[in-house]
Protein backbone atom coordinates (compact mmCIF):
# COMPACT_ATOMS: atom_id res chain seq x y z
CA UNK A 1 0.00 0.00 0.00
CA UNK A 2 1.49 3.53 -0.76
CA UNK A 3 2.80 5.87 2.30
CA UNK A 4 1.02 9.11 1.85
CA UNK A 5 2.96 11.35 4.75
CA UNK A 6 0.92 13.98 3.47
CA UNK A 7 -2.20 12.62 4.54
CA UNK A 8 -2.54 13.41 8.12
CA UNK A 9 -1.02 17.04 7.82
CA UNK A 10 -4.10 17.37 4.80
CA UNK A 11 -6.78 15.68 7.71
CA UNK A 12 -5.27 18.30 10.18
CA UNK A 13 -5.19 21.70 8.29
CA UNK A 14 -8.10 22.88 9.01
CA UNK A 15 -7.81 22.56 12.68
CA UNK A 16 -4.60 23.93 12.34
CA UNK A 17 -5.35 26.59 10.09
CA UNK A 18 -7.86 27.88 12.93
CA UNK A 19 -5.70 27.52 15.43
CA UNK A 20 -3.05 29.44 13.79
CA UNK A 21 -5.74 32.43 13.08
CA UNK A 22 -7.59 32.17 16.23
CA UNK A 23 -5.32 31.76 18.64
CA UNK A 24 -1.80 31.61 18.12
CA UNK A 25 -1.79 35.08 15.90
CA UNK A 26 -3.61 36.49 18.30
CA UNK A 27 -1.39 35.90 21.19
CA UNK A 28 1.40 37.46 18.96
CA UNK A 29 -0.19 40.10 17.88
CA UNK A 30 -0.99 40.88 21.59
CA UNK A 31 2.35 40.96 22.62
CA UNK A 32 3.40 43.22 19.37
CA UNK A 33 0.97 45.77 20.54
CA UNK A 34 1.99 45.70 24.06
CA UNK A 35 5.11 47.23 23.07
CA UNK A 36 3.45 50.50 21.06
CA UNK A 37 1.45 53.72 23.14
CA UNK A 38 -1.90 53.82 20.99
CA UNK A 39 -2.71 56.87 22.87
CA UNK A 40 -0.12 58.61 21.14
CA UNK A 41 -0.93 60.95 17.64
CA UNK A 42 0.15 58.23 15.27
CA UNK A 43 -1.40 55.83 13.23
CA UNK A 44 0.36 52.97 14.41
CA UNK A 45 1.13 54.08 18.19
CA UNK A 46 4.67 55.09 19.29
CA UNK A 47 7.27 52.38 20.55
CA UNK A 48 7.32 52.29 24.48
CA UNK A 49 9.04 48.89 24.76
CA UNK A 50 8.31 48.25 28.33
CA UNK A 51 6.49 50.85 29.32
CA UNK A 52 2.65 49.51 28.73
CA UNK A 53 4.04 47.22 31.39
CA UNK A 54 4.80 49.58 34.03
CA UNK A 55 2.18 51.66 33.33
CA UNK A 56 0.10 48.13 33.94
CA UNK A 57 2.36 47.68 37.33
CA UNK A 58 1.53 51.25 38.40
CA UNK A 59 -2.21 50.37 38.14
CA UNK A 60 -3.75 50.09 41.35
CA UNK A 61 -7.37 48.99 39.22
CA UNK A 62 -5.17 46.11 37.78
CA UNK A 63 -3.76 44.55 41.28
CA UNK A 64 -7.21 45.29 42.07
CA UNK A 65 -8.93 43.14 39.31
CA UNK A 66 -6.21 40.14 39.93
CA UNK A 67 -6.90 40.08 43.05
CA UNK A 68 -10.91 39.99 42.43
CA UNK A 69 -10.21 37.13 39.86
CA UNK A 70 -8.11 35.34 42.25
CA UNK A 71 -11.02 35.66 45.18
CA UNK A 72 -13.53 34.77 42.10
CA UNK A 73 -11.40 31.68 41.44
CA UNK A 74 -11.82 30.28 44.51
CA UNK A 75 -14.97 30.73 44.69
CA UNK A 76 -16.07 29.47 41.93
CA UNK A 77 -13.80 26.66 40.77
CA UNK A 78 -13.32 24.63 44.55
CA UNK A 79 -16.53 24.37 45.14
CA UNK A 80 -18.04 24.05 41.36
CA UNK A 81 -15.77 21.02 41.14
CA UNK A 82 -16.65 19.60 44.45
CA UNK A 83 -20.75 19.66 43.76
CA UNK A 84 -20.25 18.23 40.24
CA UNK A 85 -18.02 15.76 41.80
CA UNK A 86 -20.88 14.85 44.23
CA UNK A 87 -23.69 15.27 41.81
CA UNK A 88 -21.28 13.07 39.03
CA UNK A 89 -21.53 10.33 42.49
CA UNK A 90 -24.68 10.45 43.77
CA UNK A 91 -25.96 9.80 40.00
CA UNK A 92 -23.78 7.37 38.83
CA UNK A 93 -26.37 4.92 38.79
CA UNK A 94 -27.79 4.72 34.94
CA UNK A 95 -31.37 4.65 35.83
CA UNK A 96 -34.24 7.13 34.77
CA UNK A 97 -34.77 8.89 37.73
CA UNK A 98 -31.13 9.45 37.52
CA UNK A 99 -31.13 10.82 33.96
CA UNK A 100 -33.75 12.94 34.43
CA UNK A 101 -31.90 14.42 37.50
CA UNK A 102 -28.42 14.40 35.02
CA UNK A 103 -30.91 16.46 32.53
CA UNK A 104 -32.09 19.01 35.00
CA UNK A 105 -28.22 19.71 36.56
CA UNK A 106 -27.37 20.50 32.82
CA UNK A 107 -29.88 22.68 32.00
CA UNK A 108 -27.98 25.78 33.82
CA UNK A 109 -25.09 25.39 31.17
CA UNK A 110 -27.49 25.67 27.89
CA UNK A 111 -28.62 29.20 29.17
CA UNK A 112 -26.56 32.12 27.41
CA UNK A 113 -24.40 33.83 30.37
CA UNK A 114 -26.05 36.94 29.39
CA UNK A 115 -29.80 35.40 29.80
CA UNK A 116 -28.79 33.52 33.11
CA UNK A 117 -27.41 37.40 34.92
CA UNK A 118 -31.02 39.09 33.70
CA UNK A 119 -32.53 35.63 35.73
CA UNK A 120 -30.02 35.91 38.49
CA UNK A 121 -31.12 39.88 38.37
CA UNK A 122 -34.64 39.31 39.18
CA UNK A 123 -33.32 36.76 42.13
CA UNK A 124 -30.98 39.23 43.77
CA UNK A 125 -33.51 41.97 43.33
CA UNK A 126 -33.50 44.07 46.82
CA UNK A 127 -36.83 43.35 48.74
CA UNK A 128 -38.96 42.14 45.88
CA UNK A 129 -36.14 39.23 44.55
CA UNK A 130 -36.44 35.90 45.10
CA UNK A 131 -33.51 35.28 47.79
CA UNK A 132 -34.85 38.37 49.88
CA UNK A 133 -38.54 36.89 49.41
CA UNK A 134 -37.75 33.10 50.89
CA UNK A 135 -35.04 34.91 53.69
CA UNK A 136 -37.56 37.70 54.89
CA UNK A 137 -40.07 34.59 56.00
CA UNK A 138 -36.66 33.05 58.21
CA UNK A 139 -35.48 36.09 59.40
CA UNK A 140 -38.19 38.76 59.07
CA UNK A 141 -38.52 41.94 56.42
CA UNK A 142 -35.06 41.62 53.59
CA UNK A 143 -34.07 44.72 51.65
CA UNK A 144 -30.65 43.09 50.54
CA UNK A 145 -29.01 44.84 47.79
CA UNK A 146 -26.85 42.08 46.80
CA UNK A 147 -25.34 43.48 44.20
CA UNK A 148 -24.75 47.18 45.43
CA UNK A 149 -22.16 46.31 48.28
CA UNK A 150 -18.38 45.89 47.88
CA UNK A 151 -18.86 43.07 49.79
CA UNK A 152 -20.88 40.83 48.64
CA UNK A 153 -21.07 41.28 44.86
CA UNK A 154 -18.52 39.01 44.21
CA UNK A 155 -20.17 36.42 46.17
CA UNK A 156 -23.20 36.96 43.98
CA UNK A 157 -21.51 36.47 40.77
CA UNK A 158 -19.46 33.40 42.32
CA UNK A 159 -22.88 31.82 42.75
CA UNK A 160 -23.80 32.59 39.46
CA UNK A 161 -20.67 30.95 38.16
CA UNK A 162 -21.18 27.96 40.66
CA UNK A 163 -24.68 27.35 39.74
CA UNK A 164 -24.15 27.66 35.29
CA UNK A 165 -21.21 25.23 35.32
CA UNK A 166 -21.22 22.49 37.81
CA UNK A 167 -23.52 20.17 35.54
CA UNK A 168 -21.74 20.78 33.29
CA UNK A 169 -18.45 19.69 35.18
CA UNK A 170 -20.44 16.78 36.60
CA UNK A 171 -20.88 15.02 32.82
CA UNK A 172 -17.02 14.96 32.40
CA UNK A 173 -16.78 12.94 35.96
CA UNK A 174 -20.13 11.00 35.39
CA UNK A 175 -17.69 9.76 32.60
CA UNK A 176 -14.30 9.44 33.89
CA UNK A 177 -16.80 6.81 36.65
CA UNK A 178 -18.38 5.20 33.99
CA UNK A 179 -14.73 4.20 32.56
CA UNK A 180 -13.17 2.93 35.63
CA UNK A 181 -12.00 -0.84 35.79
CA UNK A 182 -14.68 -2.31 38.41
CA UNK A 183 -12.18 -4.93 39.14
CA UNK A 184 -10.12 -2.19 41.30
CA UNK A 185 -13.11 -1.57 43.69
CA UNK A 186 -14.48 -5.37 43.30
CA UNK A 187 -10.94 -6.11 45.07
CA UNK A 188 -10.94 -3.42 47.79
CA UNK A 189 -14.58 -4.23 48.70
CA UNK A 190 -13.46 -8.34 49.38
CA UNK A 191 -10.40 -6.81 51.02
CA UNK A 192 -12.90 -5.27 53.61
CA UNK A 193 -12.86 -1.29 52.86
CA UNK A 194 -15.86 0.61 53.34
CA UNK A 195 -17.65 2.63 50.91
CA UNK A 196 -15.96 5.81 51.79
CA UNK A 197 -12.28 4.04 51.79
CA UNK A 198 -12.80 2.68 48.53
CA UNK A 199 -13.86 6.12 47.11
CA UNK A 200 -11.04 7.98 48.62
CA UNK A 201 -8.75 5.09 48.18
CA UNK A 202 -9.59 3.91 44.73
CA UNK A 203 -11.98 5.61 43.03
CA UNK A 204 -10.58 9.07 43.41
CA UNK A 205 -7.08 8.22 42.69
CA UNK A 206 -8.48 6.54 39.25
CA UNK A 207 -9.92 9.83 38.42
CA UNK A 208 -7.18 12.12 38.87
CA UNK A 209 -7.05 12.62 34.67
CA UNK A 210 -10.75 13.71 34.47
CA UNK A 211 -9.92 15.83 37.40
CA UNK A 212 -7.15 17.63 35.97
CA UNK A 213 -9.05 18.15 33.04
CA UNK A 214 -12.30 19.35 35.00
CA UNK A 215 -10.15 21.53 37.20
CA UNK A 216 -8.08 23.56 34.03
CA UNK A 217 -11.54 23.84 32.47
CA UNK A 218 -13.20 25.37 35.17
CA UNK A 219 -10.24 27.52 35.82
CA UNK A 220 -10.50 28.83 32.15
CA UNK A 221 -14.01 29.56 32.58
CA UNK A 222 -13.74 31.36 36.19
CA UNK A 223 -11.19 34.06 33.94
CA UNK A 224 -12.72 34.04 30.25
CA UNK A 225 -16.62 34.10 31.29
CA UNK A 226 -17.21 37.88 32.36
CA UNK A 227 -20.69 38.01 30.83
CA UNK A 228 -22.65 38.34 33.72
CA UNK A 229 -20.20 40.54 34.89
CA UNK A 230 -21.10 43.45 32.18
CA UNK A 231 -24.35 42.86 32.91
CA UNK A 232 -25.10 42.70 36.75
CA UNK A 233 -22.25 45.26 38.05
CA UNK A 234 -19.96 46.46 35.46
CA UNK A 235 -16.85 45.77 37.68
CA UNK A 236 -18.42 47.59 40.48
CA UNK A 237 -19.06 49.08 43.04
CA UNK A 238 -16.28 50.58 43.33
CA UNK A 239 -14.08 48.04 41.00
CA UNK A 240 -14.86 44.77 43.84
CA UNK A 241 -16.27 42.59 40.53
CA UNK A 242 -13.84 44.44 38.50
CA UNK A 243 -11.86 40.92 37.24
CA UNK A 244 -9.04 41.04 34.62
CA UNK A 245 -10.70 40.06 31.44
CA UNK A 246 -13.33 42.73 32.17
CA UNK A 247 -10.41 44.90 33.19
CA UNK A 248 -9.37 44.60 29.74
CA UNK A 249 -12.36 45.05 27.78
CA UNK A 250 -12.74 48.48 29.54
CA UNK A 251 -9.34 49.33 28.67
CA UNK A 252 -9.33 48.39 25.23
CA UNK A 253 -13.48 49.89 24.83
CA UNK A 254 -13.68 52.65 27.14
CA UNK A 255 -10.11 54.51 27.24
CA UNK A 256 -9.18 52.97 23.95
CA UNK A 257 -5.88 52.08 25.92
CA UNK A 258 -4.80 49.52 23.68
CA UNK A 259 -1.13 48.97 24.30
CA UNK A 260 -1.79 48.31 27.93
CA UNK A 261 -4.85 46.25 27.55
CA UNK A 262 -2.43 43.72 25.31
CA UNK A 263 0.11 44.03 28.07
CA UNK A 264 -2.02 42.84 30.26
CA UNK A 265 -3.85 40.10 27.68
CA UNK A 266 -0.41 38.65 27.05
CA UNK A 267 0.30 38.36 31.00
CA UNK A 268 -3.22 36.71 31.81
CA UNK A 269 -2.40 34.21 29.13
CA UNK A 270 0.67 33.34 29.80
CA UNK A 271 -0.36 33.01 33.61
CA UNK A 272 -3.32 30.66 32.78
CA UNK A 273 -0.91 28.70 30.50
CA UNK A 274 1.56 28.30 33.26
CA UNK A 275 -1.24 27.28 35.60
CA UNK A 276 -2.98 24.52 33.41
CA UNK A 277 0.85 23.29 32.58
CA UNK A 278 1.85 22.44 35.68
CA UNK A 279 -1.64 21.17 36.94
CA UNK A 280 -2.24 19.10 34.64
CA UNK A 281 1.53 17.84 35.31
CA UNK A 282 1.04 17.51 39.19
CA UNK A 283 -3.02 15.76 38.29
CA UNK A 284 -2.14 12.96 35.99
CA UNK A 285 0.93 11.46 37.50
CA UNK A 286 0.66 8.31 38.04
CA UNK A 287 -2.66 8.39 37.46
CA UNK A 288 -3.00 6.18 34.29
CA UNK A 289 -4.75 2.56 34.29
CA UNK A 290 -5.67 0.00 32.16
CA UNK A 291 -9.30 -1.21 31.38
Amino acid sequence: MEKRPWLPWLILSPSLIFLLLFTWFPLVRSVYDSLFDTRMASDTGVYVAAGNYIRLFADAVFWKSLLNNLVYIVLTVVPGVLLALLLAVSLWENHRVNRWLRTAFFFPMIIPMVSAAALWLFIFMPGMGMLDYYLAKIFGPMNNNWLGRSNSALYALALIGVWKFAGYYMLFFLAGLQSLPSSAREAAIMEGASSTQVFFKVTLPLLRPTLSFVITTALIYSITQIDHVAVMTRGGPDNSTTVLLYYIQSLAWDTHDLGKASAATFLTLAGLFIFSFVNLKLLERGAHHER
